[in-house]
């Protein structure tokens, strides 16, 4: 996808515009039942125009993918360059990539929804290789730093602590709605402070302290 950045204002602007057009389709009425000709009338641009910037319509919905994601990579890769404690990095990424998924919400449901339906194997593997593959790469690259400075524990798996940093985010995504009616459960309508209850809870563990 051209990056807007690069390109003239103009030009920027139509791919915003599609983008965006592309997003609320896609989200409202699944990759299979959009077409070019309904983006590009949403947009209000024409369908020669859209494959102008994007070769196919499923470019067009992995572009979609990579916009809505586009805060939490743009995070990570700042991240990898920071020397603070990786304690506070990887609470940092837990944050802002819950806040990403509740601000971009019908994006991720659209994933969630594409993952499991009929042709899911294909739509995961490609999201894994296309889009989230090199953001997960850069996660576990941050626990392992953390691991060779010795701030976290060596005989942790990087891959396990990143999917249940990530997995625990898309259960609160999936479930707020149901949690907020649990009487045990005070933090259902506070993102924020669930994030930080989960890395509390991943760095110091559930077990007491032997005295």
């Amino acid at each position: 996808m051209p990056q807007p950045a690069a390109q003239p204002p103009q030009q920027s602007e139509t791919v915003a515009r599609i983008l965006a057009a592309a997003e609320e389709l896609f989200s409202r009425r699944g990759f299979d039942a959009v077409s070019m000709n309904d983006i590009a009338e949403a947009a209000g641009v024409s369908k020669a125009n859209i494959f102008h910037h994007f070769e196919s319509k499923n470019a067009l919905y992995l572009a979609v993918v990579r916009n809505a994601c586009s805060d939490s990579v743009e995070r990570l890769q700042q991240l990898q360059h920071e020397d603070g404690a990786i304690s506070g990095q990887l609470a940092d990424f837990a944050g802002n990539h819950l806040k990403n998924m509740l601000e971009h919400d019908q994006v991720s449901r659209l994933i969630l929804r594409e993952i499991v339906g009929e042709e899911g194997a294909r739509r995961a593997q490609e999201l894994a290789e296309k889009v989230f593959g090199q953001n997960f790469a850069m996660l576990v690259e941050i626990v392992r730093t953390g691991q060779r400075r010795g701030e976290l524990r060596a005989d942790l798996d990087p891959a396990m602590v990143a999917t249940l940093l990530i997995g625990a985010n898309v259960f609160f995504f999936e479930s707020q709605e149901v949690l907020r009616h649990f009487k045990d459960v005070d933090f259902a309508r506070e993102p924020e402070r669930y994030s930080r209850m989960l890395m509390d809870i991943l760095l110091a563990g559930i077990r007491a302290p032997k005295p």
